[in-house]
């Protein structure tokens, strides 16, 4: 067992373990991965400090709300929960409206709620084939309604933040 140098800030003990990583000049069969796996064991108060790290701040809750219905629609999942905010609780009704998604219910518990979305599957086929966020928190993207891009020449929706509240692109260009 071999003691690694300790990060600065953190008071956790590595070790190298043999089966994980070889020692050196042993050999072992490719598994087709070049990557090297390290495992961290925590010892007692160690794991409470671990649960306080995986805690972080939500810069972007649009971006997660996205990637969650992203996810479990590529995993074939008939619904999602997504935290709920009321501009997620308009995008999901957009999406509703829209017949991107099946239904969607909203869940309170003690913090602030859950959006339970039921996806929606032609055959095995969802019937929503992509999502992307064009304005971003690092990249605002401003347009009138006339410069408003169609998406998929009209097949697709944009939804769209005015002052007006959330809508999609062509209710915007009305």
């Amino acid at each position: 067992m071999r003691h690694l140098r300790p990060v600065p800030g953190i008071h956790e003990e590595v070790w190298r373990l043999q089966a994980v990583l070889p020692l050196h000049g042993a050999r072992r069969k490719n598994s087709g991965s070049h990557e090297s796996k390290l495992v961290v064991i925590f010892r007692g108060s160690d794991e409470k400090k671990l649960g306080e790290r995986n805690s972080m701040s939500m810069s972007d809750p649009i971006a997660d709300y996205l990637t969650r219905v992203r996810n479990a629609v590529r995993a074939r999942h008939k619904k999602v929960d997504v935290p709920a905010s009321n501009l997620k609780k308009e995008i999901t009704r957009i999406l509703m409206e829209q017949k991107f998604i099946a239904n969607f219910t909203t869940v309170e518990d003690k913090k602030q709620g859950v959006i339970r979305i039921q996806l929606k599957y032609n055959d095995t086929n969802s019937v929503i084939t992509g999502l992307r966020r064009i304005s971003r928190p690092g990249i605002r993207r401003y347009q009138s309604a006339g410069e408003l891009p169609r998406v998929n020449n009209g097949l697709g929706v944009a939804v769209v933040s005015t002052p007006k509240g959330l809508m999609t692109d062509k209710q915007a260009r009305k």
